[in-house]
């Protein structure tokens, strides 16, 4: 089952994006022939002012069809200076009012996120960890902490300015900053010492180390805070932004030698994290279910946000890209300049899939 709550997952998180193309393609005036919930053979269908609303039978994502999409392969095909249209199709209207219909995709993606932080922040949620006070394993070779001066039995009480109150803290905030000189404020004997530490990369994840362990004899129970409506709205808002900065960071330090296989996850991984959720999560009660698939959900929406944002002409972004460009020098670009730069965009996707496949099945064996 866990496999069939993965897939309703991902695919309410595509259709969602397509029916921001959908507001966009509509308040702009151009026409959308076929908006389907779902791939394949067409179960049920109804057209309602010119549009052709569809469910289809393979539920794995859905579709937007704008008139004048394939305006770009019949340019081609014939081999035209630039590619027209009717003044209600896709490359009919003006430059900017395309890029606008191809950025609401990923901005719907964006604003799911905002919606599944600001629940999050409204109903709050009970977590179990550990106190501020860290433990060094002296039979550990490898430890930045040890190497600047910390030593078991030292409260970590700041990182660069920010309050720990917490081990949740601790691995937040170092998490997110691999290979990073990090000013770090300890408690010891009742004195406050400040030591610079050098993270490490853990190339396995691409997240940064301290070197450090709890002390587990300090269990915390914790309540994280809960605001009100707009509070709740504001502090998603904020939520997604974060979220989407360590993501764009993230990408870079893909860079930096990590292990490729396990940190990016294909499609299969993906599913099956998000099943793993609802039914781990939900079997410990409705609150934590909600919150647990909330919060993995905004995870993946804001990768789509940012995935499909890239200058690459199979995506939205490339799509933007283009009308940017159209928009600068003012003419149209030739169908054959575009024909050529898609086949970078091709190679990329491809090479992601690859890794992110390979990943997969490399993951379910050692499963």
């Amino acid at each position: 089952m866990k496999w069939l709550y993965g897939i309703l997952c991902l695919f309410f998180l595509i259709v969602f994006h397509e029916f921001g193309h959908f507001i966009a393609a509509k308040l702009f005036g151009v026409k959308v022939e076929s908006f389907s919930i779902g791939f394949g053979p067409v179960l049920l269908h109804r057209t309602v002012r010119g549009t052709d609303y569809r469910l289809s039978l393979i539920p794995l994502g859905g579709y937007c069809g704008m008139k004048g999409e394939k305006d770009f392969q019949k340019a081609l095909e014939e081999k035209l200076p630039q590619v027209g249209g009717d003044a209600d199709s896709l490359y009919g209207i003006h430059p900017f009012k395309r890029a606008l219909i191809g950025f609401a995709g990923p901005f719907f993606n964006f604003i799911f996120a905002v919606i599944a932080c600001a629940f999050i922040n409204r109903i709050g949620y009970t977590y179990y960890t550990y106190s501020n006070k860290i433990l060094i394993n002296d039979n550990v070779t490898s430890s930045a902490a040890r190497d600047a001066g910390i030593i078991s039995g030292d409260q970590i009480i700041s990182i660069n300015g920010k309050t720990i109150e917490d081990f949740s803290d601790l691995v937040e905030e170092v998490s997110m900053r691999p290979d990073e000189d990090l000013l770090i404020r300890v408690l010891r004997d009742g004195k406050e010492l400040e030591l610079t530490v050098h993270t490490e990369l853990d190339k396995s994840t691409g997240s940064g180390k301290l070197g450090v362990a709890a002390d587990t004899s300090d269990v915390l129970e914790k309540e994280s805070p809960r605001y009100g409506f707009f509070g709740a709205i504001g502090h998603g808002f904020i939520d997604a932004i974060k979220t989407a900065a360590l993501t764009i960071k993230s990408i870079g330090i893909l860079f930096k030698g990590v292990d490729m296989d396990n940190a990016v996850s294909g499609p299969a991984r993906v599913t099956e994290m998000l099943g793993s959720t609802v039914k781990d999560g939900f079997s410990e009660g409705f609150r934590v279910g909600f919150v647990s698939l909330m919060s993995l959900m905004s995870v993946i929406s804001i990768s789509l946000f940012i995935m499909n944002l890239l200058p690459i002409p199979i995506l939205d972004g490339g799509l933007i890209l283009i009308a940017f460009i159209e928009i600068i020098i003012r003419r149209r670009i030739n169908p054959r300049i575009q024909y050529y730069v898609q086949f970078i965009g091709l190679a990329f996707i491809a090479l992601l899939f690859i890794i992110g496949v390979k990943g997969d099945i490399l993951y379910f064996i050692k499963k």
